[in-house]
């Protein structure tokens, strides 16, 4: 069996799979987190309790989700010592994600300490795009000298459904073109060329790119130093309104798109202007991604949002079937006939994806 970990600050989140088969067998949350120890052996023991598992041994795999791999990750990866020293080295560049997920790798060695652990990093799908792309054009030596570039996120959900979607088409990903549009409370959307991320919204950190729930996404630079000059705001106090106060929240104090949808159909004028905001953020994205990739082969709807929103979907893109696209029940194709590409609703699954990486290299390793 395969143990799936998402290890975050306050919560672990699990699913257990077969190996053989890779479907799903159990999965649940730990809440409110303060000893890892004690969290992963109520884990242990909620899957012994219902007999999932007979032992702790039946797990013949952990596989970890990490936030953040830098450059130094491309792929997934055994975990050793070396690895868990770089990912310890990349915590500045993901302060809030990368130490939680170190303390359930560190966890299961201690508990296991033969167990074999797999790393899955979000940012390893977008470290195909070209240079050109991922450097800022700020003063060169912040990239040379700390690393200060465009890294992407939701590599893992992306890289996901890409494949859900070549296996759709019955074409190899390595000759497909596409947009993939992950749209949840983070959202970010990402240019897949010949089955290669070659650009994303999400920068040197998740707050980069489109409108979210509780993240501004792109803004000019310059409010930061205008809030700190003209209004007396400290760094730490815009840190916290541009990740925690701003999107959807900041404009219509709500971050639940089911709650802003039901307000804005009671006249909530405030709700109206963040989905319009939203939707034209998006637009500018695909249009702009379409010059990129100058052909498409589908535009791909996934992530809460992405996936259970008709109305989201059709005020982002003009060329869907309203039937069809309210019909939407999993999987679907929603593009009318005038549509020059095909436009898809693609359900994520990406502890299935941390599954499929974690028992390649098992059977790599083996």
């Amino acid at each position: 069996m395969i143990l799936i970990l998402n290890s975050g600050s306050s919560s672990i989140k699990y699913k257990l799979f077969c190996l053989d088969t890779l479907c799903l067998i159990a999965g649940g949350i730990i809440e409110e987190v303060k000893d890892f120890h004690r969290a992963f052996d109520e884990i242990f023991q909620q899957l012994l309790t219902k007999a999932f598992i007979k032992s702790v041994e039946d797990i013949k795999v952990f596989g970890h989700r990490v936030v953040h791999g830098g450059e130094q990750f491309h792929e997934a990866v055994v975990i050793d010592e070396v690895v868990i020293a770089t990912i310890e080295s990349l915590i500045p560049l993901a302060p809030l994600h990368n130490p939680s997920n170190l303390d359930g790798i560190k966890t299961v060695q201690a508990k296991l300490p033969h167990a074999l652990q797999i790393a899955v990093f979000d940012t390893a799908f977008h470290q195909t795009m070209p240079k050109s792309f991922y450097i800022y054009p700020i003063p060169y030596a912040w990239y040379a000298n700390y690393g200060i570039r465009r890294y992407g996120f939701h590599g893992i959900s992306h890289f996901y459904i890409a494949k859900e979607t070549a296996n759709y088409l019955g074409k190899p990903l390595e000759e497909l073109n596409l947009i993939t549009i992950h749209l949840g409370n983070g959202d970010s959307i990402t240019a897949i060329k010949n089955g290669k991320s070659i650009d994303t919204s999400m920068g040197f950190t998740p707050l980069e790119g489109l409108m979210m729930g509780t993240r501004s996404g792109d803004i000019d630079p310059e409010i930061v130093f205008y809030l700190e000059n003209q209004i007396g705001l400290n760094g730490t106090d815009i840190d916290r309104m541009l990740n925690k106060e701003s999107g959807f929240k900041g404009i219509c104090n709500e971050s639940d798109l089911r709650i802003i949808v039901d307000h804005a159909n009671h006249g909530d004028t405030y709700a109206q202007l963040a989905i319009e905001m939203f939707c034209i953020r998006v637009k500018k994205y695909i249009g702009a991604y379409k010059e990129v990739l100058e052909k498409v082969d589908a535009i791909v709807f996934t992530g809460g949002i992405g996936e259970h929103s008709a109305l989201i979907r059709q005020k982002i893109l003009t060329m869907i079937d309203k039937e069809k696209n309210q019909a939407v029940n999993g999987f679907a194709e929603i593009q009318d006939e005038n549509a020059p590409y095909k436009i898809l609703v693609v359900p994520t699954n990406e502890e299935l994806e941390i599954a499929i990486q974690a028992k390649k290299l098992l059977f790599d390793v083996t």
